[in-house]
């Protein structure tokens, strides 16, 4: 497999992410710090083989494919659908993994709600469900004004995630990844990230939102909190800053993600959304092949990000 875009990296990026989370997923920081994940490994968790993904890759490739045919909510939560009912765009046909928010609102878009009100708003609700597959929206940054964009990934947060810190941590992590497809480094683009999604965060509710929970990611420094202040849970903000903490505290992909799953509990989602973000900066080629190859369906991966490359390519000549 060549190197290609940055649209393959990214998506490889955060598959091989969460395929090496996946067989240790809800084990304690303490089992891997006695036992680190330093390679791709099976079965574990969910005793699948090496190289499978989870709902996290699952759900990005869902939107990837639906945004290959145009911008539809419509036509991104009937293929969330298909895949809970179906097995569409699993590694092997069935869904091993599912998060209660998302599992309920793709009951909601079953039973004909509308796509920007099936996700849940409670607070409660703010899992990294959303995060971990909004990455493809990010490609557009060329053909969508910034505030156009980032009202696309509210939006399609909102399919199952529609708390607005929900909507915020895609927003943040949308507008940092902008920055690494213009080929900034990871600091430089944390930087001007958090700096560009401010000034569309003006409104009181997210000032508020901000203010009271995303101090630590907008204090431009998240890379220097100790391991022991940083989360692995699946509660978004926790998502959010450990991604950006493994991304800014490693100087490889393989660093990067590998740091993300040692941290233990949502170890598939920690490093899915990590790799995303490192597999974006660092490329294809950086990322271990005998990884790559472990991948399952590599090969509809790397035709999805070609059909995606070319969906994008066409609607910039529009």
């Amino acid at each position: 497999m060549q190197p290609t875009s940055k649209i393959l990296s990214g998506l490889m990026g955060l598959c091989v992410g969460d395929a090496l989370g996946v067989p240790v997923e809800f084990t304690s920081r303490a089992e891997r710090v006695k036992m680190p994940v330093t390679e791709m490994t099976g079965y574990g968790t969910y005793n699948q083989p090496p190289g499978t993904w989870s709902d996290d890759s699952s759900l990005t490739f869902c939107l990837a494919n639906s945004l290959c045919a145009g911008f539809s909510l419509e036509a991104i939560g009937d293929a969330f659908g298909w895949w809970y009912s179906e097995g569409y765009w699993t590694p092997y046909g069935e869904v091993f993994d599912v998060g209660n928010t998302t599992r309920q609102a793709i009951t909601n878009l079953q039973r004909g709600v509308l796509p920007l009100n099936a996700g849940l708003t409670s607070a409660s609700n703010n899992g990294n469900g959303s995060l971990m597959r909004i990455l493809p929206l990010s490609f557009y940054y060329k053909n969508l004004s910034f505030s156009e964009l980032i009202e696309r990934v509210h939006q399609v947060s909102r399919i199952t995630h529609g708390h607005c810190r929900s909507q915020i941590a895609c927003g943040i992590y949308t507008s940092i990844a902008i920055n690494l497809l213009k080929r900034l480094d990871p600091k430089s683009a944390y930087l001007q990230g958090i700096k560009n999604i401010k000034s569309i965060y003006t409104q009181p509710v997210t000032v508020r939102e901000i203010n009271s929970h995303f101090h630590r990611v907008f204090s431009g420094n998240i890379e220097t909190l100790s391991i022991d202040e940083i989360h692995s849970t699946g509660y978004v903000i926790h998502t959010l800053e450990a991604a950006l903490w493994c991304l800014l505290n490693t100087s490889s992909y393989a660093e990067s993600v590998l740091k993300a799953v040692n941290l233990g509990e949502d170890t598939d989602t920690t490093a899915a959304v990590t790799g995303g973000l490192a597999g974006i900066y660092y490329g294809l080629e950086n990322i271990p092949k005998e990884w790559v190859a472990q991948i399952a369906r590599k090969d509809d991966i790397v035709a999805l990000a070609t059909r995606l490359e070319a969906a994008i390519n066409s609607s910039s000549k529009k």
